[in-house]
């Protein structure tokens, strides 16, 4: 690595959730769709991409705008939002992107020569006799997924169920299809894939039952299909010997607030959605996700984490503040609050939603409009009890840390190197209107640990950064 690299992984300003990862030509893409911050509704920017070479995922490069939203013949007003896509590489050399503009039915797809250039709308996927697919009484077309296997058959995913069980379920499934080599023609008709929230009692998936975000890849000659459970904060996979065959629950490959890690029933997050996939870079297995910010769904982004693969099987991956960085973080120098990947009140947490955030919860959030450099991210409003949690670092000399905050609080930073873990350093702090760092000793075992920092005190405060010497 060039340089040390964290979760969320691209820049403060930037909200690309629902992240699909792929690898083209020694480079890192991911394709996701693009929250604006402080956003009102899902995805309303247009469909930006990144990428980072294989071999540095920390040299992150954004390649700019690759497909509007009005470049969709049903949006030329640009009222509609492009949900989340997956892109692949044709037997032509092409490259395909599949989308779905927000609660409309079809699905769309463009075309480009470059993974990352300016895609133009090609045209919808479609029956046989030309008839659009979702148009009708078909199902209503979803998350889109696309998979060209090795003896070039083309497989589509599509696929929405309702979260509740006493939802309208008119139009909601999970589907698997076959495309001709145009890529838009549907050559075998779409078949059920794995249950929703009203068909998983009794089965495998009863604790995980089909939500979104399909995505496929094949691995040592067996099909992983990812998706999003009911829950949402989740991503599980399932396991077929076919693309089209029947698809065994394995398990979650990641929790967007660590529920289940190590046993762990509590979120340890704000939870909300996640959506994204697998992918083996360099060597090792990384899952993409995303997290939210902000106090609702609206402003989400990515992050990533290692994950253990023994040939057959995924282990659950837990949420770090390190996730692509290769190991721990340095036990030197200033880290921005915002790469906390666990934040908790005195009385736990919520979902990532206002209505059910009191005046008592933090929440990520940041200074300076959508997408504007350097807009000062931050954690706000920590109140009594409080906390947030970095993992992990690699202690060997660091003895003092500080930390910089403002607000109306007067009390102490108590630091542990784990959660519920020793207590490390206590530092005093005191009211201020702008930005103020205070100081304390800090004693830290050598090895990996995590810092635990609670607020305890009067009032609140925001905390945008701390500094390890």
């Amino acid at each position: 690595m060039k340089k040390q690299v964290f979760n969320p992984y691209l820049p403060s300003y930037e909200y690309i959730p629902d992240g699909e990862p792929r690898v083209f030509n020694g480079r890192l893409y991911i394709y996701g769709s693009h929250d604006r911050f402080n956003g009102d509704v899902y995805c309303q920017n247009d469909y930006v991409c990144w990428s980072a070479p294989e071999d540095d995922l920390s040299d992150w490069r954004y390649e700019g705008v690759i497909f509007k939203k009005v470049q969709d013949p049903r949006n030329a007003d640009g009222s509609h939002a492009l949900w989340a896509p997956d892109v692949c590489r044709g037997l032509d050399g092409k490259y395909y992107l599949y989308y779905c503009l927000d609660f409309l039915k079809e699905i769309g797809v463009a075309v480009c020569d470059e993974p990352a250039g300016k895609y133009e709308f090609l045209g919808f996927v479609r029956w046989p006799d030309g008839r659009v697919l979702g148009t009708d009484n078909d199902i209503r077309q979803f998350d889109p997924g696309i998979f060209i296997d090795d003896d070039e058959r083309i497989y589509l995913f599509s696929g929405n169920s309702p979260r509740y069980a006493d939802m309208p379920n008119l139009d909601k499934n999970s589907q698997k299809m076959e495309l001709e080599r145009d890529m838009l023609t549907i050559k075998s008709a779409p078949l059920v894939n794995l249950p929703i929230i009203t068909d998983a009692p009794g089965t495998e998936y009863a604790d995980h039952p089909f939500f979104e975000a399909s995505s496929v890849r094949k691995i040592n000659g067996k099909y992983y299909f990812i998706y999003s459970s009911t829950w949402m904060h989740e991503l599980c996979w399932a396991v077929a010997d076919t693309p089209l065959g029947e698809y065994r629950f394995g398990g979650v490959l990641v929790s967007n607030s660590d529920i289940g890690v190590n046993g762990n029933t509590e979120a340890m997050n704000y939870r909300g959605n996640t959506h994204g996939s697998v992918a083996f870079v360099n060597g090792k297995w990384y899952v993409f996700y995303h997290r939210q910010t902000n106090r609702h769904f609206f402003s989400r982004q990515a992050c990533a984490e290692e994950i253990c693969f023994d040939g057959e099987k995924f282990y659950q991956a837990e949420m770090t503040s390190c996730g692509l960085n290769g190991g721990p973080l340095c036990d030197m120098g200033t880290y921005e609050a915002r790469i906390a990947c666990h934040l908790f009140s005195k009385n736990g947490t919520t979902e990532s939603l206002l209505e059910q955030q009191d005046e008592n919860h933090p929440a990520f959030t940041q200074e300076g409009e959508d997408r504007e450099d350097n807009p000062n991210q931050y954690i706000n409003n920590m109140r009594d009890g409080a906390t947030a949690g970095f993992k992990y670092f690699d202690f060997k000399t660091a003895s003092k840390i500080s930390i910089k905050i403002r607000g109306t609080g007067n009390g102490e930073m108590v630091v542990r190197d784990a959660l519920n873990g020793k207590v490390v350093s206590v530092i005093k702090t005191e009211s201020s209107d702008e930005w103020k760092s205070f100081e304390s000793a800090l004693s830290v075992e050598a090895g990996k640990h995590s810092l635990y920092f609670t607020y305890q005190g009067e009032g609140y405060i925001d905390f945008v950064e701390f500094t390890l010497s």
